[in-house]
């Protein structure tokens, strides 16, 4: 709308105009005619003229594709007005894509990113971070960072100012994180957050790994150490039956360091994939019946076991592997299972695939210790298991012969009742009636 002292400006012209033309009346009525109609046609311009502009200053404050039409220079305009208009809304359109580009690929980042102010306020942050830091978006924009990572070894970072290492703190929930503050702009921050919680725990792994074997190496080497020594020193002085003993013990040291030392080059092989598995007809009977005599060598009696074979195909795979695992599942039965105690195999197929089971009625296993006992050298009772003769690596064998087979292993254990361990294969690995 026109300003109000535009209206005055045009009302006082039309007065004027009309005064002008009423005094020439008196002197003739021919001339006031004439002065008469020319006041007309100038109110009648100028007034387009303010109808124009009032046009202009509607537009300008609320743009549209849509201009008033309009004649002579102010059509000019309007058509440099509209063309700039609608370059300028493609330039904003354009720049709006490329930022809900930008905002897509920050989302779609494996790492997080939080947006900081010059007061380290954060200003924006993506999912990752959302999900790294537990922010709320409605909540947390506009809060300093201080107050919502409250971690003392953060805040000593965010004020030492030194950020050209990441640092490693602990998050909610057991989450590791790798943090990193990076300067960009007028005094903003860049907060960069890394979820490095697996790769901690694998370093955990790693750590623990080196200290169990160093330790399981250590106890046989020292015995044996011990032996050779007494030997050499009392060389001639020992009784036979002394030195049969002595001999005797040493070499079941050496046996048992020579397993554990089997069962870690088996396992790596089968974690760094070097062996290709094998892809080989076994036969179930002769197999199941080879593992039944080594399970009732290894108990000396001790035990109840009977192995049943429901199924008398054929399966595919690899037969070292397999026989491996078939083996460590039934050995650890024997092991942790009292004597006067049952253990029981099974091998039977189903619609879910094959399986061999293997169930006793020994000491079992608590709930909180299921999830953990296919790791290298987890133990739930270290004393008892060194005492059965167990290296630790053979749970973990087991879950990688089966993963390398397209299989799984289950474990089902009640304290005092015993354990069922069932070693899972694809219905796909077994060998249908033409060899039967």
């Amino acid at each position: 709308m026109p300003r109000r002292e535009e209206w005055i400006k045009w009302i006082t012209w039309l007065c004027v105009f009309g005064m002008l033309g009423a005094c020439i009346q008196l002197v003739s009525d021919s001339w006031a005619w004439l002065f008469g109609y020319a006041a007309l046609l100038a109110g009648w311009g100028y007034a387009n003229e303010l109808r124009r502009r009032t046009q202009l200053l509607r537009w300008l404050e609320s743009p549209a594709p849509d201009l008033p039409e309009a004649g002579g220079a102010w059509d000019n305009l309007f058509g440099r007005l509209g063309r700039l208009y609608r370059k300028s809304t493609e330039e904003v359109k354009q720049a709006k894509r490329q930022l809900e580009r930008v905002r897509a690929v920050t989302h779609a980042m494996p790492d997080g990113t939080v947006v900081l102010n010059a007061a380290d306020e954060i200003e924006w942050f993506n999912s990752t971070a959302q999900m790294h830091l537990h922010l709320d978006p409605k909540r947390d924009l506009g809060q300093p960072v201080v107050n919502l990572l409250r971690a003392p070894e953060f805040h000593d970072y965010l004020i030492a100012g030194n950020y050209a290492a990441a640092h490693t703190m602990r998050a909610a929930r057991g989450r590791v994180l790798e943090v990193q503050l990076v300067r960009f702009g007028d005094d903003q921050k860049l907060l960069l957050t890394r979820d490095v919680t697996t790769l901690e725990r694998l370093e955990t792994m790693r750590r623990d790994f080196v200290a169990n074997v160093s330790h399981e190496l250590k106890t046989p080497l020292t015995v044996i150490g011990g032996f050779l020594e007494t030997l050499d020193d009392a060389l001639g002085e020992l009784p036979p039956a002394a030195a049969q003993r002595f001999v005797r013990l040493a070499r079941e040291q050496s046996q048992r360091m020579e397993r554990l030392v089997q069962d870690l080059l088996t396992l790596s092989a089968l974690e760094n994939g070097r062996l290709l598995p094998k892809d080989e007809e076994i036969d179930l009977s002769a197999l199941c019946a080879d593992l039944l005599r080594e399970a009732e060598a290894l108990s000396a009696g001790r035990h109840a076991i009977t192995l049943e074979v429901k199924d008398l195909r054929s399966l595919r795979g690899a037969p070292d592997e397999l026989r491996s695992a078939f083996a460590n599942l039934l050995s650890n039965a024997v092991r942790y299972t009292p004597v006067g105690g049952k253990i029981r195999a099974e091998w039977r197929t189903g619609p879910q695939g094959a399986e061999f089971v293997v169930s006793d009625t020994g000491i079992g296993v608590a709930e909180e210790h299921l999830p953990r006992l296919t790791e290298r050298f987890y133990r739930v009772d270290g004393s008892r298991s060194r005492e059965t003769g167990g290296t630790g690596l053979g749970l973990a064998i087991v879950k990688h012969v089966l993963e390398r087979h397209h299989g799984q292993l289950f474990i089902d254990s009640e304290v005092g009742k015993g354990s069922r361990f069932t070693a899972r294969l694809p219905a796909s690995r077994i060998v249908e009636a033409a060899a039967a």
